[in-house]
Order: structure tokens, then C-alpha cells, then sequence
């Protein structure tokens, strides 16, 4: 399995100290996205703060993606209360994950509440 792999990679570069970049987090945060293992993918992310990798809009992307395919709405939404988020310049693939994972969870007020925010942006 793709995620596996890549978080087992991962956690070996972490474990043997090898300094992480944007790519490897982004393509291990995309993998954990693909299999809706958005747990996996917000203790990668939450690595970050202790390294000096930085964050890109991939990466925060695929986050929201990975809880969106999780059916995690709540968690989804605060992603967007993280301040190293404020910098980035969200893109309509962010709200629509976002605004994605509401949906599926029949949370259709903050679903729209989003698309409002797309449309603003």
C-alpha cells in the first residue's frame, strides 16, 4: 500500500534525522490523502512546527483532502485556523476539499459558507 510505504519512509527520514523538505512531506501528506488516512496526515503535518520544512499550499491542500476523503469535516475546517496557513494563498482546490468534506457529512450551511469564501477570494 501506497501510504503505508511512504509514511514508513518517512518516519525513517524523521527517525534518522535526515532534514525533510517540502516535497517529501507534500508527497507523503498526498499518499495518506489518497487513502483517507487523514489521522496519519495531520500528525505528519504537525511535525512541521518542529523542523524547518515549509508548508506549501500541496501539502495544505492534500491535508484537507486526506480529512475530506476521511469524511472529516470538523477537522477540515480548523486546518484553516492554523496561522502558518494565514501566509499561504488559498486556491479554489482548498475550499472545494474543504467544502467537500462538509458535504459528505451533510453539513451543507458550512459547505455553502465556504463556497461564499471562494467566491470572495
Amino acid at each position: 500500500l501506497e501510504w503505508q510505504t511512504a509514511l514508513q519512509l518517512f518516519s525513517q527520514m524523521v527517525e534518522g534525522k535526515v532534514e525533510l523538505h517540502t516535497i517529501t512531506l507534500g508527497a507523503t501528506v498526498s499518499a495518506c490523502e489518497k487513502a483517507g488516512q487523514w489521522e496519519n496526515a495531520l500528525q505528519i503535518l504537525s511535525m512541521v512546527g518542529q523542523s524547518r520544512v515549509q508548508l506549501d499550499l500541496v501539502t495544505c491542500n492534500a491535508a484537507i483532502g486526506a480529512c475530506a476523503n476521511g469524511a472529516e469535516w470538523k477537522s477540515a475546517l480548523q486546518l484553516f485556523s492554523v496561522p502558518v496557513w494565514h501566509a499561504l494563498q488559498l486556491d479554489t482546490i482548498t475550499f472545494n476539499a474543504a467544502s467537500s468534506a462538509c458535504a459528505a457529512n451533510g453539513e451543507w450551511e458550512r459547505a455553502m459558507q465556504l463556497g461564499r469564501a471562494t467566491v470572495q477570494s
